[in-house]
């Protein structure tokens, strides 16, 4: 009877690690289907009149992928220094910002971000800023980035607790878009 009831514990303990295994994969996974796609989008929460997105044309491109990494770069007007990875490690999803200066080398402020401090869900990924990015950018340190992706839409969001900083831009998956952007770090 033990031995049976060791089979049966063991069984649905690795069935739960399988599942939370799923959902980091499942989300990482999303962007296969879209790799070379450009898409289209719109802000839809804290945009505002001088901050850099606001009526400018926003696209992002899913560049490169692999069961481990996703590269994304998001392109604001012709500003292309920007470039959201996605990795898998341990069965958790981070998130990183690459910003490159014009001649593709890293920007001061670059590889800002958060892992995720579980699974999450197949289509939404919680990245709260790591002790890297509270070095690099001290008010960041109450930053929260989330991600969300479905078969029609991609979402990157940020809110910082304790302030009115909010931003929410948000991709169409369904109308993929012609165009040859590339970011300036294209080759790396």
């Amino acid at each position: 009877m033990k031995k049976a009831l060791f089979f049966v514990l063991a069984y649905f303990v690795i069935s739960v690690s399988n599942a939370q295994e799923s959902n980091s994969k499942a989300f990482i996974q999303a962007f296969k289907t879209h790799l070379g796609n450009y898409y289209e989008g719109t802000i839809i929460a804290g945009g505002k009149e001088g901050d850099g997105f606001t009526g400018k044309r926003l696209l992002m491109q899913v560049m490169r992928y692999s069961d481990s990494e996703v590269k994304v770069p998001f392109f604001v007007g012709d500003d292309k220094s920007r470039t959201w990875i996605f990795s898998l490690n341990n069965n958790l999803v981070a998130l990183k910002h690459d910003h490159r200066k014009p001649d593709g080398n890293p920007d001061n402020i670059t590889f800002y971000g958060g892992t995720a401090t579980n699974e999450g869900t197949a289509e939404m990924q919680l990245f709260p800023a790591d002790a890297a990015t509270e070095e690099l950018i001290d008010y960041a340190a109450f930053n929260v980035w989330w991600v969300t992706i479905n078969e029609t839409k991609f979402s990157y969001n940020l809110r910082r607790i304790g302030s009115e900083r909010v931003f929410s831009v948000e991709f169409d998956l369904t109308k993929p878009i012609s165009s040859d952007f590339k970011p300036w770090d294209n080759a790396k």
